[in-house]
């Protein structure tokens, strides 16, 4: 079986929970993805910033420039260990709705990121 070690992004983005939501939000467009994964001290996650939530602080009409991470991020992260199979992975994306989730070894530290995307698109390499 493969393992999200395998298909996940090792490049994670990530943002320290004081930064404004427009940079946040510079940083997931300059990269290309739709999650950035917030770091206190660039050691522990204490959130996740999706496109989900910048439309949401759209919505409420934060401004982008004033308005922290800390106010938008999703606080309660769930991550996966590099272990976890692909197939797994995916379901708990699809039973939860996510779409991204960070990949951490058993202490913690923060390894890589899997999105939804990404799986699929192995899935669909691999399916043939």
């Amino acid at each position: 079986m493969t393992t999200v070690a395998e298909v996940m992004n090792a490049n994670v983005l990530t943002v320290d929970p004081t930064a404004s939501i427009g940079e946040a939000a510079e940083k997931m467009i300059e990269a290309g993805v739709g999650a950035v994964v917030v770091m206190e001290d660039m050691v522990r996650i204490v959130g996740i910033v999706t496109e989900r939530d910048l439309m949401r602080a759209v919505a409420q009409r934060a401004r982008a420039a004033e308005a922290r991470v800390r106010q938008w991020m999703t606080e309660s992260v769930v991550t996966i260990e590099p272990d976890t199979t692909v197939k797994d992975a995916a379901k708990m994306m699809f039973e939860k709705n996510f779409r991204h989730l960070p990949v951490v070894n058993k202490d913690g530290r923060l390894l890589g990121i899997a999105s939804l995307r990404r799986l699929s698109q192995w899935e669909f390499e691999h399916s043939k």
